[in-house]
């Protein structure tokens, strides 16, 4: 694993128990979630330009190239979608639906890792690849 996808992890982390606090103590959506997500979604964009810089650089996927961009572009949005979400629906529920970008975001990440690295990642993490 790299350190974007450490960086997406306690990222994605901390917003994700940040909004389902929020959501726990019945509070709707306010600056401190949204500015949570905004940091897995800055994060996300650090991830997209350390991938262009070291594609250009001759590297790439060793998986599927369209479906580690696509996993990566999909990530991207995702955290859009909530804010917009949680800015229509100003209910406690909408923390809850701030808090799965974390969670999404971190499964994506390791999902593009595993397609970026290759069989190389799956044999040194021991898992069948």
């Amino acid at each position: 694993m790299d350190g974007y996808f450490w960086a997406v992890l306690a990222v994605g982390v901390a917003s994700t128990l940040v909004c389902v606090a929020a959501g726990a103590k019945g509070y709707g959506p306010n600056d401190i979630t949204i500015l949570s997500v905004a940091a897995v979604e800055l994060t996300l964009l650090v991830y997209l330009g350390g991938s262009i810089v070291s594609a250009v650089a001759g590297g790439g996927p060793a998986g599927p190239a369209w479906e580690f961009w696509g996993y990566l572009l999909t990530a991207l949005v995702i955290p859009f979608a909530a804010v917009y979400w949680s800015l229509l629906e100003r209910s406690r529920w909408s923390n809850f639906v701030l808090a799965a970008v974390g969670l999404v975001a971190l499964v994506m990440t390791a999902r593009m890792n595993q397609l970026w690295y290759g069989p190389d990642l799956m044999n040194a993490l021991g898992w069948p690849g």
